[in-house]
């Protein structure tokens, strides 16, 4: 996902924070593990969802079934504290659960029936399915949707947290100087307006666009960091899902 929008985040390195939620899965402290669940399950049901969509082609109330019988398994068996680090990617180890699970759904689903369900975050479905309709892959990339989905929804949270941060701080000029330069246009193939066009169309001096600019893109490089060490399990892998995302390591 190195392409326009990550190059022109710029470099930036931080200190480690967050701790991660693919260690607290397998934490035998049952607070720790569940704070650690919801963190995976907020970050990945969407590209469950649409992985099932796409790659197993299930109608949308049995891919909403599946992705929250998915989950509601993989709490109740402790699926995820069977991660190696050092074999695969934690999403890839994932992705390789889930297909496994649809493999055997009907099982699946007559032990959710038995076991009763798990209470999971509030999955939004429709919104998911809105987005689906919006972007079909084509043949080629059905294979990679899964991982290009998890990166889309990491890049997305992060946006929304460093929307919170700037209003939190005052600083809504802020976020709009980066949302007009990185986020608004549609268009892959267009240039991104220069730092006079932006300080002529929000009233402001081009030295504003260029301080609000870099702490907007240190800011939000900061946030993906945090994110990224919540849902990985070493520095090794860190560095290989920020390669990844914006083409260099943290």
């Amino acid at each position: 996902m190195a392409d326009d929008f990550s190059r022109g985040l710029g470099g930036a390195r931080f200190p480690q924070t967050r701790r991660s939620a693919v260690q607290g899965v397998g934490s035998d402290d049952p607070a720790e593990r569940a704070r650690a669940f919801e963190l995976l399950v907020r970050a990945y049901w969407k590209p469950v969802y649409k992985h099932l969509r796409v790659r197993w082609r299930r109608p949308g109330e049995q891919a909403a079934d599946l992705t929250q019988g998915f989950f509601t398994r993989a709490l109740e068996s402790r699926m995820f504290s069977g991660y190696q680090p050092g074999r695969a990617l934690f999403r890839t180890y994932l992705k390789g659960c889930l297909d496994h699970h649809v493999l055997k759904e009907h099982e699946s689903q007559r032990r959710q029936k038995r076991g009763g369900g798990a209470v999971l975050s509030s999955l939004d479905f429709a919104e998911a399915e809105r987005e689906l309709s919006l972007a079909q892959p084509g043949p080629e990339s059905i294979e990679s949707y899964f991982d290009r989905e998890w990166q889309r929804q990491l890049v997305g949270s992060t946006v929304d947290a460093l929307r919170e941060r700037c209003e939190q701080s005052n600083k809504q000029l802020t976020f709009r100087v980066f949302e007009r330069y990185l986020l608004e246009d549609s268009d892959p193939a267009a240039e991104r307006p220069t730092y006079g066009q932006l300080a002529s169309e929000l009233g402001i001096k081009v030295t504003d666009v260029t301080n609000y600019l870099a702490f907007a893109r240190r800011e939000f490089r900061r946030l993906l960091h945090e994110k990224l060490r919540e849902l990985t399990s070493s520095e090794e892998e860190l560095q290989a899902e920020a390669r990844a995302l914006l083409g260099e390591a943290p």
